[in-house]
C-alpha cells in the first residue's frame, strides 16, 4: 500500500520545479500547462508554454488574439487543435466568468477543450481541492503499489477514479499534493520501462516489488505509428500555415507530400477541424485571417 506521508515528504524535497508548480502561478497558467501537456512530455512544452504566456498571461489577453495567431504560436507541439480550444476557452472564461477561471469541476466542464481529466487536474494543482487526477503515469503506479502487477492495462474510468479516490488524504491541500505526487513518482521514477525501484519512497509498500516484480501479461493497446498517417501529413500542411507570413497557394502545400489523394484528404481534415481557412482563388491561411468561403478545400471541390 502507498505510504502517503512518505510520499508526500518525496514530492517535496524531490519534485522538478516546474514554473506551472510555482507558488505565484495563476491558475490560468495552471491551465495552459494542462492542456500542453496532453501527449507532450515537458521537455517540449516549456520552451512553448514561457513563450506563450509571456505573450498572453491571462485569458483575456489569449481571447483578444486571433484563433490563427493560437495556432501559430503553439509551433510543434503537435495536436494543434489544442491550441483553437484553448483560444475557445479564453473567450468563454472572459465571456462567462469575466476572465477568471471557476474553481469546481462540473463548471470547469462547461468550457471549451476541457474534459474531465483537465477539469480534475485544474480544481485540484490551481484550486486546492480534494478530487482524484488520473493520468497514464498515475494508473501505473497504483497498479504496481497497490494490485502488485505490472502495468494497469487498459483504462477504466470509474476504476481508475475509485482507486486513486480511495488514496487521497481528507485534507483538500494534501489530497492535491498527493495527486502532483503520484505523478511525478510515475514520471521520474516509476517509468513503464525501467524503474527505479531503489530510489522510490513507497518500495516498502509496494505490492508489485514485493512479488519479484513480474512482467505485465495483461491486455495492451497497440502501438501507434507515426510515419506515412495522416497525422504526419496534416503536420506538414501546418508546418507550411505557421512559417508563412500571409496566405499559401495550394501548390506550397502540394510540395510537402508525394501522395496526391492523401494530401488532399489531410488538407480537407484540417478545414473540418477550423484549423486552416480556405480564401478566395485557392489561397490557405490559418484561421482568423481575411475572410473567405469556408468549406472544402479547391481541390477537392473541383
Amino acid at each position: 500500500m502507498i505510504a502517503v506521508d512518505d510520499l508526500i515528504d518525496w514530492y517535496a524535497e524531490h519534485a522538478r520545479e516546474l514554473p506551472w508548480r510555482q507558488p505565484d502561478a495563476s491558475a490560468w497558467a495552471v491551465c495552459v500547462s494542462e492542456l500542453m501537456l496532453q501527449q507532450t512530455p515537458v521537455t517540449r512544452v516549456l520552451p512553448v508554454y514561457d513563450a506563450w504566456l509571456a505573450r498572453w498571461p491571462t485569458a483575456t489577453a489569449l481571447a483578444a488574439a486571433t484563433p490563427g495567431e493560437a495556432v501559430r504560436m503553439w509551433g510543434k507541439l503537435g495536436y494543434p487543435r489544442r491550441a483553437l480550444r484553448l483560444h475557445e476557452c479564453a473567450v468563454a472564461v472572459v465571456e462567462r466568468h469575466g476572465g477568471e477561471l471557476p474553481a469546481d469541476v462540473d463548471t470547469l466542464l462547461e468550457l471549451p477543450g476541457i474534459g474531465a481529466y483537465t477539469a480534475r487536474a485544474i480544481a485540484a494543482f490551481a484550486f486546492g481541492a480534494r478530487c482524484p487526477v488520473v493520468d497514464t503515469n498515475v494508473r501505473r503506479v497504483v497498479a504496481r503499489a497497490v494490485g502488485g502487477v505490472g502495468d494497469a492495462g487498459p483504462p477504466s474510468t470509474a476504476r481508475d477514479l475509485a482507486a486513486v479516490e480511495a488514496l487521497l488524504p481528507p485534507e483538500p491541500a494534501r489530497a492535491a499534493t498527493l495527486s502532483a505526487a503520484l505523478m511525478e513518482l510515475g514520471q521520474t521514477v516509476c517509468t513503464s520501462r525501467a524503474p527505479r525501484c531503489a530510489g522510490c519512497p513507497v518500495r516498502s509498500g509496494c505490492g508489485w516489488l514485493a512479488a519479484g516484480r513480474p512482467p505485465y501479461d495483461g491486455p495492451t493497446r497497440p502501438a501507434q505509428r507515426f510515419a506515412g498517417t495522416d497525422r504526419q501529413v496534416r503536420g506538414l500542411l501546418m508546418d507550411v500555415l505557421r512559417a508563412a507570413p500571409g496566405p499559401v497557394t495550394l501548390d506550397a502545400l502540394d510540395a510537402v507530400w508525394h501522395d496526391d489523394t492523401q494530401r488532399a484528404r489531410a488538407l480537407d481534415a484540417l478545414v473540418s477541424d477550423g484549423l486552416v481557412d480556405p480564401l478566395p482563388d485557392g489561397l490557405f491561411a490559418l484561421p482568423g485571417g481575411p475572410p473567405g468561403p469556408k468549406g472544402p478545400t479547391a481541390r477537392a471541390a473541383t
